[in-house]
């Protein structure tokens, strides 16, 4: 069965042009000129992945992004817009989107982002034996499931925040490079736009506080993260 999208746009050439190239490519598309009929698709079914704009009507792209995070913490989500700017970047990064695309961009560009997107919630049912849990303190990340949890408990991860902490506990004997991480978690080059990473350590910090964990992502100045415990009396 072919991956479900909803794509949310209040121009009708981007949602026409946007739908035509993916459903070429074989996904089923929904379109939606506004954030509000997007969201109450979303209570009626759930897709597989959720392409928004920013300047919707009404309710706007980033408060959807928000709003569908919250209630779906492992829904792909991607924010195209024509806003460039390092700040709604890091804005629509940090409120949980996993990508962000600048428009005008090329189709197949987007193509290759939802591709990439659905390579990395896919990757876990490859045929094979199944991977071992991944543990790191206090933290466990089940790669065949999807599913991370913290002294026992469900800790809901978005599906970039899953593969980031996953790559450092893989390789939690080294520092790994900010361009690394982006080579390995979008899988393209993003010309060093390294604002990415930041916005998303930014908000794994926030959960794992939140959580009281001792489970740290250390920054390495003017290199990248690694992990480490910190210590408890």
């Amino acid at each position: 069965m072919s991956q479900h999208i909803y794509l949310a746009d209040d121009d009708t050439h981007i949602r026409d042009l946007i739908g035509a190239f993916l459903t070429q490519e074989g996904f089923q598309v929904e379109s939606f000129a506004d954030g509000e009929s997007l969201m109450r698709a979303c209570a009626i079914r759930l897709p597989d992945l959720v392409i928004l704009d920013i300047m919707l009507p009404g309710q706007d792209g980033l408060s959807v992004c928000s709003q569908l995070r919250q209630e779906n913490p492992q829904l792909p989500i991607i924010i195209v817009s024509a806003r460039d700017s390092p700040f709604d970047r890091v804005t629509g990064l940090t409120l949980g989107s996993d990508d962000y695309l600048v428009k005008p961009f090329l189709p197949m560009e987007l193509v290759a982002r939802v591709r990439a997107l659905f390579r990395r919630a896919q990757s876990s049912r490859a045929e094979g034996a199944a991977p071992a849990p991944l543990e790191y303190g206090p933290l466990l990340l089940s790669p065949s499931f999807r599913t991370a949890s913290l002294e026992g408990v469900p800790f809901p991860l978005t599906a970039t925040e899953f593969d980031f902490l996953a790559y450092l506990i893989c390789h939690q004997d080294r520092a790994v490079s900010r361009e690394e991480l982006l080579r390995s978690l979008w899988q393209m080059d993003w010309q060093s736009d390294t604002r990415a990473i930041d916005a998303l350590v930014k908000r794994l910090r926030r959960k794992l506080r939140e959580r009281s964990s001792p489970v740290r992502i250390e920054t390495v100045w003017g290199y990248g993260f690694r992990l480490a415990l910190e210590e408890t009396t």
